[in-house]
């Protein structure tokens, strides 16, 4: 499973995929899990099974479900409790249930 998160700079998430790849790794999930900042939507959209996007750009929610629509990709804001805790159980729980909302 491909999960792409997206924030204003892509440095904030950076701290976040590490503790998701943790818990994937301990879970066993397969995932590839990686962050970039909105300037590099475009060039990663289409690589992701998931995309979520960090609190502080939830304006932008609308603008990038349109763009993954087109790859049929489900889009969601990331809790902001679960992002400022740096909550990677919680934040890879939420991709995996909306990934598998996205296939029924």
């Amino acid at each position: 499973m491909n999960i792409l998160l997206i924030c204003s700079a892509g440095m904030s998430t950076s701290l976040l995929v590490t503790k998701m790849n943790k818990v994937a790794e301990e879970k066993g999930v397969k995932a590839n899990i990686w962050a970039v900042s909105t300037d590099a939507v475009d060039r990663n959209l289409e690589k992701a099974d998931v995309v979520l996007i960090g609190p502080q750009i939830r304006f932008q929610l609308e603008d990038i479900r349109a763009k993954a629509a087109k790859f049929k990709i489900p889009v969601d804001v990331i809790d902001s409790v679960d992002y400022g805790m740096c909550n990677g159980a919680k934040v890879l729980l939420k991709a995996l249930k909306l990934k598998k909302a996205a296939s029924n």
